[in-house]
């Protein structure tokens, strides 16, 4: 009977297995000085938080045609029900973010599934804290996007959020949208089309700190980027040279500088629970 019995639940291990490697692994890493609540939301997901503090990181497994964003709350406050605020990137006074998180913030966006993902990290909406975002061993181009550089330092004044402690921090950098909301800054009436929406001195700052990040709405042809069969680590305060690590495949996949290292796990994944279903029966 045993022998039998494995041999009817092998394969369900190995396709279980096989299904699972398919879904999108997002590595969130929090390399700031500081501890952030990231908020992630989307389709064909509820939307999570959650505190991740300086250098610890945690895994959101994407659903299959999952187009959502990731970014970083700041400064935030929330009780033991989950019941709070945030000085930046809040979304409404929940730990776990039912919809997109409040200006100024920078977010990671992605469109999951099919033949391509795309994925991008957009200063659209302002920006909070540097966000890189890394494809681990895909297939394509799957360049790293984002910034690496803290804008907040060379904030214009105009567009500066200080912080209400001391009045004086500059703790994110507002979009002109947001400060002046007029048609021109938001590419929005006359200023809609992809024509008329044209780069300002704003968003030039913004694309001068971060060059592979949106700095406006159609803001395309340098930011957006396409990959398959791959995973993702979302780095807030990354640097250029440091290595990242995800599990692809069922293998521990790193990756510094572009060069790509793997350690098979898989097989011994399965040795493993056979071993396991050998001794239960």
């Amino acid at each position: 009977m045993a022998p039998k019995l494995l041999t009817l639940l092998f394969p369900l291990l190995v396709a279980g297995m096989i299904g699972f490697s398919r879904s999108a692994r997002i590595t969130i890493v929090n390399n700031c000085k500081e501890t952030i609540w990231p908020g992630i939301t989307g389709m064909n997901s509820t939307g999570d938080g959650f505190p991740l503090k300086p250098t610890q990181s945690s895994v959101f497994s994407a659903p299959a045609d999952w187009n959502g964003r990731v970014w970083a709350r700041t400064a935030c406050n929330f009780d033991s029900r989950g019941n709070g605020t945030c000085l930046t990137g809040g979304c409404g006074h929940s730990l776990k973010c039912a919809g997109p998180g409040q200006p100024p913030a920078s977010i990671a966006e992605f469109g999951l599934g099919g033949d391509l993902d795309y994925y991008d990290v957009s200063l659209v909406d302002g920006f909070n804290v540097p966000v890189v975002v890394r494809p681990i061993n895909g297939r394509g181009k799957c360049s790293p996007v984002g910034c690496y550089d803290d804008l907040r330092p060379n904030c214009p004044g105009e567009l500066a959020m200080n912080s209400s402690v001391d009045g004086k921090t500059v703790i994110a950098c507002r979009s002109a949208c947001t400060v002046f909301d007029t048609d021109e800054y938001c590419c929005r009436g006359a200023f809609s089309t992809p024509m008329a929406c044209a780069p300002t001195n704003y968003s030039r700052i913004f694309k001068q700190g971060c060059p592979a990040a949106y700095s406006f709405a159609y803001d395309d042809p340098t930011s957006i980027i396409t990959c398959s069969a791959t995973d993702y680590v979302v780095t807030f305060c990354s640097s250029r040279n440091e290595t990242q690590c995800t599990y692809h495949d069922n293998r521990l996949v790193c990756d510094r500088g572009g060069a790509a290292r793997a350690a098979v796990a898989v097989w011994e994944v399965v040795v493993t629970a056979v071993i396991c279903l050998t001794a239960i029966l």
